[in-house]
């Protein structure tokens, strides 16, 4: 997925690595790993989010992760 944030690439690439590890580690397939981080990803907009900007939020990461599938089929 692009990475436009306030955040550095190094501190992404650390949390990435350390997610791909557990999921390894339990040797969870690509089905569950998907199930698990869209609840996570629904926990997180729904707890930490106001209702008001949540829409918005789903829209541009859905956008964000379309666009990066494409890209990576298109290389």
């Amino acid at each position: 997925m692009p990475i436009s944030s306030q955040f550095s690439d190094q501190q992404i690439e650390s949390l990435m690595t350390e997610l791909i590890a557990v999921l390894e580690k339990q040797q969870v397939s690509t089905k569950l790993s998907l199930v698990v981080l869209g609840n996570l990803l629904t926990h997180l907009i729904n707890s930490q989010l106001p209702p008001s900007q949540r829409q918005t939020v789903v829209d541009s990461f859905i956008h964000a992760l379309q666009k990066s599938v494409v890209d990576e089929i298109e290389h």
